[in-house]
């Protein structure tokens, strides 16, 4: 197969062949003037839901999580890793073994490409806690983890926890040597807690500016540590909710576009209409502005954002040109996620996860066209 467009990393129009992997990419002699890109699919390591299908439900039928890939692929992600949040034991092993059978049951299963488990081992405090239920926040335990790592049938790969308990450092090196990406997230930590989990081998901060108390010491606090910290990357959600400008650019100036990368924190309710939605076992609503917010009061639950929508945001409010854009939905995630054959860009051998889409320089906007996984063509936009 074939496809062409414009690469934003160069500017030229290239032709792209491919089967299941990238063949070869050559530049066009003569190119056309609609001004369709292609770049590599993007990629999501924090989704909890979508298209009204919650990933944290232990009974969400294969046939729903597969119509909710579909709606993903939709967005130009075609890898994402979804994600299970703080619960029951019973629940949160349910959801995972629930998300790995759908994974080998279903074509487009292949969209999810490891698991992400945020928490239970975060923060108990009220702000650093989030939207996550209280009362099945705890320490980290390796054996529990080794449980849940079973019923994923290996998937896990990306654990956000918090570095305030007292065995975390410990928790982090056993996960680290077992192939686990480590992020922080989701936590009161000290300043001295924070540098001892970056020794141990954390390597990422969780949705940076958010799951944070409202009011924090001048300095020293765990949002400046984290931002200070170069050998952590940082992930933002850039929905226009959850962080303000001023934050935004000072974490991307902070981190630099090499590690700095745009989730979305979607939810079940992302891509439906304002109303009541769950998360896990929390009610959750859509409201009309968009932000989605624990049912009856004002925290933040997730988000209903969308990766093409993540991308127009960033350069709307960052000022990012469209290539630095790119790399925060591309080769940083597939860098920091450790997703193989997807760090190189649009290069021989690299996995034949592409995206076209035109982007109109008169209103920003980005309409996705069609998104190939795999070499497969799986999804065109609305």
């Amino acid at each position: 197969m074939k496809c062409n467009g414009v690469d934003p990393s160069s500017g030229d129009e290239i032709e792209v062949r491919f089967s299941d992997l990238i063949e070869s990419v050559d530049p066009l002699l003569s190119g056309s003037s609609d001004f369709i890109y292609v770049t590599p699919g993007w990629i999501d390591l924090q989704v909890n839901g979508f298209a009204g299908v919650d990933y944290n439900s232990p009974s969400s039928s294969h046939e729903e999580i597969a119509r909710s890939i579909r709606a993903v692929l939709q967005t130009g992600v075609t890898r994402f890793f979804p994600t299970v949040i703080t619960g029951s034991p019973a629940d949160m092993s349910g959801a995972l073994a629930n998300l790995a059978r759908a994974k080998e049951a279903t074509w487009e299963g292949a969209a999810m490409e490891a698991f992400h488990l945020e928490g239970p081992y975060i923060s108990p405090e009220d702000g650093p806690r989030g939207a996550h239920p209280a009362r099945w926040v705890r320490p980290p335990d390796l054996d529990e983890f080794h449980r849940f790592q079973e019923a994923a049938r290996g998937n896990i790969r990306l654990v956000t926890l918090s570095p305030e308990w007292p065995d975390a450092p410990r928790f982090i090196e056993a996960l680290v040597g077992e192939g686990v990406v480590v992020s922080i997230g989701h936590t009161r930590a000290t300043s001295e807690e924070i540098s001892a989990a970056v020794n141990a081998g954390a390597t990422l901060s969780t949705h940076i500016g958010n799951g944070a108390h409202p009011i924090l010491p001048r300095h020293p606090n765990y949002i400046w540590e984290q931002l200070a910290e170069d050998r952590l990357a940082a992930s933002l959600i850039v929905d226009g909710i959850h962080l303000a400008p001023s934050f935004l650019n000072v974490a991307l100036r902070a981190k630099g576009l090499e590690r700095a990368l745009l989730v979305t924190d979607a939810v079940m309710p992302a891509g439906c209409a304002p109303g009541k939605y769950k998360l896990g076992e929390v009610d959750v609503e859509l409201h009309s502005d968009g932000s989605v917010r624990l049912l009856g009061g004002t925290r933040l639950a997730g988000s209903a954002l969308r990766m093409d929508r993540a991308l127009q945001n960033v350069i709307r409010i960052a000022g990012l040109s469209l290539r630095e854009a790119i790399t925060l939905a591309t080769r940083n995630p597939a860098r920091i996620g450790r997703i193989a054959s997807r760090q190189r860009g649009l290069n021989p051998g690299e996995r034949a996860d592409l995206v076209r889409f035109r982007f109109h320089d008169a209103t920003g906007e980005i309409e996705v066209l069609e998104t190939f996984l795999s070499g497969h063509r799986v999804g065109a936009g609305d």
